[in-house]
């Protein structure tokens, strides 16, 4: 039986960071964290391309765009949509959700999603580098292991398409 598994040892190849706008007192402290776990682990700023958007439902575009180019071991997606009083929020929440996970699927690119969905602000800070952490430091981590892991595949069992 063979186990692969991703670690976070220095990765190779460049990253990319698509990072909302909207919600900037939010996003800017997860596109923080995601700079300083990518720096923890020997990502360099020169490794690192930042694109921001509009808001969240421009993330998976973006993704896509970036992903598709071959360029980058892996897109980290930053954002965050809040619960307000009327149905916008689920619809952007299932666009984006969706959004992400076809640009990965379509691209072979570890797209990873580092978008909060929170019924409040409070809750949205406290994922930002609040009493829960900052879940952008965790979507960098989990891109250098996703990166790592890939490697390995390929390596033992081929590369895709």
């Amino acid at each position: 039986m063979s186990t692969f598994e991703g670690d976070r040892s220095p990765p190779p190849g460049r990253f990319a960071i698509v990072a909302a706008k909207f919600n900037s007192e939010v996003v800017d402290p997860l596109l923080e964290g995601a700079l300083a776990a990518f720096n923890r682990h020997s990502v360099t700023a020169d490794r690192i391309d930042v694109v921001r958007v509009p808001g969240a439902f421009e993330i998976p575009l973006v993704a896509h765009t970036l992903a598709d180019s071959g360029k980058y071991g892996a897109i980290v997606c930053l954002g965050a949509v809040i619960k307000g009083e009327t149905d916008h929020y689920e619809y952007v929440c299932r666009a984006v959700t969706d959004g992400i996970t076809q640009a990965a699927i379509a691209c072979g690119v570890p797209t990873i999603f580092g978008v909060l969905t929170c019924a409040t602000e409070q809750q949205a800070l406290d994922r930002a580098g609040g009493k829960a952490g900052n879940k952008g430091f965790e979507a960098a981590e989990a891109a250098i292991e996703m990166v790592n892991l890939m490697n390995k595949l390929v390596d033992s069992v081929g590369p895709g398409r």
